[in-house]
């Protein structure tokens, strides 16, 4: 506040008392010289004049309020997992050999038993630490799940120096968050969620955790962005901040002036490892619903459609004739899931759910996660042009994760028919096994991808199998160019490749222009 009672004839007073000890006093100010001495007393003037501005945009003085309010409720983690010490090999000694008592003395040292028994002695010890944040009086905290992963014993430590032992309620990688017990001889002081919809670009936001273990550390900054997409996870929606937040911040809360949790800190770009003004937390509106189930059920009960769906650009959306790009595009349909039965039909582009808008694909998952296992609702398509209404009663998600697929290697590809910068060949049992393609999946397969074509900005690769071209199955590349013609008399310009990739077959639909 002391800066705002610096006025314009207090500035003209520091000036003239600086401009006294000058020896311009004793030289008229002629010429050039005393024009830029006139013109910095200007300059100087008019930075102290709005000097009060400038300290005005370092932040707002509720932040202080903020911190002391809540920061009781901010603790650190530790967490510790027990490690085998490695069992190290005997040499192959020769019965009777003088070095036999001297190698078990070794191996009885490191705790392993004579000729490298497995360990029995002690076990090492590997911690890590992150931050939390109590939400109830009875001892809930939340945290980021790869803070306390693997771990054999976890300790909250509170800001007045209190440790708990805590126990694991339930955690969810697919969201980064885990839910922690601790039992307490009093009250704890806790936090609540607010509503991080409301969050806008620009708004003031206050980090509280323990960067670099440091522990009860508060920076600020503003929401830089929403929405993020960081390819971390399917529900991928981070809220972005430039308020640092720096190893050890993991599982602390994002506080907004009025002391509510809108975010869990969970990320950061950096080269170094320290903040460089890009980190993201998980918005409440997604944490809340996963903290719910998991205090209810120890584990996350998801709503499932039962589609793959990918991205809508301009191409695809005129491909579709559907105007603007938009929704979440229908790649495959579940035989079991509540889509099949519910008449969704490959190609179909979901731009409402449950009357929320979609405007990318990855919308979509999030949204159906969080609704209601069991609930009907109302989903409006885009299909051929036109708008339909499908009711879908939701079931229920399978969490069991998938193996990731191996990457064929890729043979030297000969002189086989080109289309659309492809060289592709017949799908037969030489190709099938060389390229290890999924038992079942059909097409044309693509042995080499010209580097400076649109299929190669496409991420289209050799080893990739075209099923079928604009609804079509196709088996050769006669097949492939039959097709373009006959779109071409159509009138139109690009085309759906439908196209399988990898061990698994995974499905996407490529749009590229015929000419």
């Amino acid at each position: 506040m002391s800066t705002q009672l610096v006025s314009a004839h207090q500035a003209e007073l520091v000036r003239d008392h600086h401009d006294q000890f000058t020896p311009e006093h004793a030289v008229p100010r002629r010429g050039l010289a005393g024009a830029i001495t006139r013109m910095t007393g200007a300059l100087a003037l008019s930075f102290v004049v709005l000097f009060p501005a400038m300290a005005q945009a370092r932040g707002p003085e509720t932040i202080a309020d903020v911190s002391e309010r809540v920061i009781d409720a901010v603790v650190n983690i530790k967490a510790t997992q027990k490690i085998a010490q490695r069992a190290v090999p005997m040499p192959n000694l020769p019965p009777g050999s003088p070095f036999e008592d001297l190698f078990n003395e070794f191996f009885n040292r490191r705790g392993q038993g004579p000729n490298g028994a497995p360990p029995s002695g002690p076990q090492q010890r590997s911690s890590s630490l992150g931050s939390g944040f109590v939400i109830d009086a009875g001892g809930t905290v939340v945290t980021n799940n790869h803070v306390i992963k693997d771990a054999n014993e976890i300790v909250v430590v509170f800001n007045d120096g209190t440790e708990l032992k805590a126990d694991v309620v339930g955690k969810d990688e697919k969201t980064d968050i885990a839910v922690l017990k601790v039992k307490s001889d009093k009250p704890l002081k806790a936090v609540k969620f607010g509503d991080s919809d409301k969050l806008r670009i620009g708004e003031w936001v206050v980090a509280i955790g323990n960067p670099f273990g440091f522990g009860g550390s508060v920076s600020a900054g503003i929401v830089s962005a929403k929405q993020r997409n960081i390819r971390s996870g399917p529900y991928d929606s981070f809220i972005q901040t430039d308020a640092a937040i720096n190893k050890g911040n993991s599982g602390g809360p994002l506080f907004n002036l009025d002391g509510d949790v809108v975010g869990i800190n969970t990320a950061i770009i950096s080269p170094s490892g320290g903040s460089i003004g890009i980190g993201f937390s998980v918005p409440a509106s997604i944490a809340v619903p996963v903290i719910d189930q998991l205090k209810q059920f120890g584990e996350t009960r998801r709503g499932w459609l039962g589609v793959a769906i990918q991205d809508v650009d301009e191409d695809t959306a005129e491909a579709l004739k559907i105007g603007k790009a938009r929704g979440a595009m229908v790649i495959n349909v579940d035989d079991n899931g509540p889509a099949k039965s519910a008449g969704f039909e490959r190609e179909d582009v979901i731009v409402k759910f449950d009357g929320r808008d979609i405007r990318r694909s990855n919308d979509l998952p999030r949204i159906v996660a969080q609704t209601p296992i069991g609930k009907e609702v109302e989903v409006l398509v885009m299909r051929g042009g036109k708008e339909i209404v499908r009711k879908v009663v939701l079931g229920r998600l399978n969490e069991a994760p998938q193996k990731a697929s191996a990457t064929a290697e890729t043979p030297n590809a000969g002189n086989s028919p080109k289309v659309l910068g492809l060289e592709v060949a017949p799908l037969n049992d030489d190709t099938r096994r060389r390229f290890n393609v999924k038992d079942g999946v059909e097409g044309v397969v693509i042995l080499n991808v010209d580097p400076n074509s649109i299929a190669a900005e496409r991420r289209v690769s050799a080893g990739d199998v075209i099923v079928e071209v604009q609804r079509e199955k196709v088996s050769t590349a006669g097949d492939i160019r039959k097709r373009l013609d006959e779109l071409r008399k159509q009138g139109q310009k690009r085309a759906l490749f439908y196209v399988a990739s990898g061990p698994q077959g995974t499905l996407r639909y490529v749009t590229l222009p015929i000419d």
